[in-house]
């Protein structure tokens, strides 16, 4: 008779505890030098991102404007992602999207995705534009899943590789009043 595997507890919950920033940067620097072999100079884009949101949450217009999530998996962090401010004001940024290898498969790309984008739409953002590599093609999956389209490609050395650069966007029409 086959055992029963107890279902796997998951949280999408805002990044405002303690260690959740610094778990961000810890935990892309270790995936994806294990998975891709890109080097520190990753994680130090990584921390600038983390540290860019860190300096600016507490200020009125950035706690409406930007935010961030962690997925929790039986209480162990495992997933993230963060919506910050654009380039634009109209737009915002889907930044540090990464499920930790031990959880996928429980559709956490997909959920935290869609909790930036229900906040950026709440926020009153016209669209989302991310940046990302073309070897990442569980994220690209979730990108495509939610609409977002190929804006812009071309070769890209960085983090220890040549890679191929890739700029996503996903336009959502009128803001909701």
């Amino acid at each position: 008779m086959p055992t029963e595997v107890p279902a796997r507890q998951v949280e999408i919950r805002r990044a405002d505890r303690p260690g959740d920033l610094g778990w961000m940067v810890m935990a892309h620097g270790e995936l994806y030098d294990r998975q891709f072999g890109w080097d520190t100079e990753f994680e130090a884009l990584v921390a600038r991102i983390v540290a860019d949101f860190a300096a600016t949450k507490h200020s009125t217009h950035s706690t409406a404007a930007e935010a961030a999530w962690i997925a929790d998996v039986d209480g162990e962090r495992a997933g993230c992602v963060m919506l910050a401010a654009g380039d634009r004001p109209e737009m915002a940024r889907l930044r540090v999207l990464l499920v930790a290898p031990a959880a996928r498969g429980l559709g956490l790309g997909t959920r935290l995705v869609e909790e930036a984008l229900t906040f950026a739409r709440t926020a009153g953002y016209r669209g989302v534009t991310l940046w990302t590599t073309a070897d990442l093609a569980s994220a690209r999956r979730i990108y495509q899943h939610f609409g977002f389209t190929l804006a812009d490609e071309k070769p890209h050395a960085a983090f220890g590789h040549e890679l191929v650069s890739q700029t996503w966007t996903l336009g959502f029409g009128n803001p909701p009043e």
